[in-house]
């Protein structure tokens, strides 16, 4: 909602006026440093309060998980939708000396609401408006502003090229802001790694409000947010990426087993061969339970993207995992960006404007997410044990998914970027949601569930550190305080787990470019104190 004022004048007193009945103190000292001097600046016309009418809606339109929509969840004094640079640059001036914190939000999708919540008083920078991208076919390049999602990136690429792609997730509804800078994987990370790996310049704005892009922010900096998660350093404004080859046809399967003896046999056999597969072929696994009448059915259905035509896939799998009786009637030809909505499970012949749509949502029951990293193959027993878990009851719909490595993956050094995870062979998200939204103690039962799963998978999984994925945000593995300080040491419990090695690195990039720690939250990188 702008204020539809009809001078700048009359906004700046419609503004002062609105909010000197505010409740809050801090909400006018806030607006009072926003209007000062913004003869200059239509910021003020981005501003919204629980006082206006569209705060809520705002605040709602990219809460992804219902976890955090209750009344008892902490609100932001003020949401800030900016339109330009500028609007970012004063937004954090004034919510750093007013001694507030920042939450910055892009697509909403992070698993602890992070970029939307905070335990302190706290300013919502929304970046839903900054969404501009504009494709250099001729280059291979793109500039991408953080408020874009990925599906709005695939449908500009793929309306100009159907030759070129980027190696990003396929929820389409995912802001590349967030996304990007915690590393950012998909269907194509065996061909090219990780998003983060093909980003070549980004623009920041710093703790002291100035616009950075690669060369002014220095190497330290422009390593630490491709994958060290860029809301510890300041607020990604765009990304400029790489665009890289794609075939104009790719061919996807889906083939699905009951985990039956010979289904367990397939799946075990999997994680010692689809590391080593030809770096052109992804294949995934979503194991879940189904349900046949009264009975429940432990199903894994193997999900792939090849980056060719069906006639050289054949050979390809009879070679590579005969196992799974692929045949020609399980595959199909598309184009890699009908790929993105294959993988998103939509329907075949759904619109590709479906990925315009960032209101559109997967799911609008509540989730928990936690993840692994497996260095060498898991057992049969192990993995019995671990599907018996999906039939236990009063667990609401969760799945396992695997995602293998390998390919480029295993090319690229743990140091390049922050995300260190590429020597393992594959890659675990655990996922659960549920139904009872707003039953505290029902949804309590599904969180229990999945954190004894990830109990139980502690003897078959990477260890010391036990590694976890950022962009799978979880606050079991250890947070700072809830107004974000905290020591190196506490830190480090949970810093390891994302980064390994590259946590102490992180940590000196961030003594060097925010010593006061002024962007933290509950897992943001900490500086070394002061001597």
């Amino acid at each position: 909602m702008k204020y539809g004022c009809s001078s700048m004048f009359s906004c700046i007193f419609f503004l002062l006026f609105s909010f000197s009945f505010a409740s809050d103190p801090a909400i006018d000292k806030f607006l009072r440093c926003l209007s000062h001097n913004s003869s200059n600046s239509t910021i003020i016309e981005h501003v919204y309060t629980p006082n206006n009418q569209a705060y809520f809606s705002i605040l709602d339109l990219q809460i992804r998980n219902p976890r955090f929509s209750s009344p008892s969840t902490p609100k932001p004094l003020v949401i800030i939708k900016p339109t330009q640079a500028s609007h970012v640059q004063k937004a954090i001036k004034c919510i750093r000396t007013q001694g507030l914190q920042v939450r910055v939000r892009s697509g909403g999708h992070d698993y602890e609401a992070i970029s939307y919540v905070s335990h302190v008083p706290f300013v919502v920078i929304d970046l839903i408006s900054l969404k501009s991208i504009s494709i250099n076919v001729e280059k291979r390049t793109a500039w991408v502003q953080a408020g874009a999602t990925i599906g709005e990136l695939y449908y500009k690429i793929s309306n100009q090229t159907r030759n070129l792609g980027f190696p990003a997730g396929v929820c389409h509804t995912v802001g590349v802001g967030g996304h990007f800078s915690g590393g950012g994987y998909g269907s194509l990370l065996r061909k090219y790694g990780l998003a983060a790996d093909n980003i070549i310049d980004a623009k920041i704005v710093d703790v002291e409000s100035r616009i950075l892009d690669r060369k002014s922010m220095g190497k330290d900096l422009f390593w630490a947010i491709r994958g060290g998660g860029g809301a510890s350093f300041g607020v990604i404004l765009a990304w400029k990426i790489r665009l890289l080859p794609i075939p104009s046809i790719v061919t996807v399967f889906t083939v699905s087993k009951n985990l039956d003896k010979k289904g367990m046999e397939i799946l075990h056999h999997w994680q010692h061969i689809a590391h080593k597969f030809h770096e052109d072929l992804f294949i995934r696994i979503n194991i879940q339970s189904t349900q046949e009448g009264k009975r429940k059915i432990l199903e894994a259905s193997f999900i792939s993207l090849f980056l060719g035509g069906v006639d050289r896939l054949l050979p390809l799998m009879e070679k590579s995992f005969p196992e799974l009786g692929l045949s020609k009637e399980d595959c199909i030809e598309m184009s890699w960006v009908e790929s993105i909505l294959y993988f998103a499970f939509f329907e075949s012949g759904k619109s590709m404007e479906i990925l315009l749509d960032r209101a559109f949502q997967y799911s609008k029951m509540p989730y928990k997410g936690k993840s692994d990293y497996v260095k060498k193959p898991i057992s049969i027993k192990g993995l019995e044990g671990m599907v018996e878990m999906l039939n236990e009851e009063d667990i609401g719909m969760p799945f396992i998914q695997f995602n293998p490595f390998g390919g480029r993956m295993n090319e690229i050094l743990e140091s390049e970027i922050p995300f260190p995870h590429r020597a393992n062979i594959y890659q675990i998200q655990y996922y659960t949601r549920w139904k009872e939204e707003g039953n505290v103690t029902k949804s309590q039962v599904h969180i229990d569930w999945i954190r004894r799963l990830y109990s139980y998978m502690a003897t078959y999984v990477s260890k010391n550190p036990r590694e976890a994925y950022i962009n799978y945000r979880d606050l079991d593995i250890g947070t700072n305080g809830n107004n974000g300080t905290t020591s190196y040491a506490q830190a480090r419990i949970w810093g390891l787990k994302y980064f390994r090695n590259n946590f102490d690195r992180l940590v000196r990039v961030k003594t060097l470019v925010d010593p006061t720690n002024f962007f933290r939250d509950e897992q943001s990188i900490p500086p070394l104190p002061s001597l």
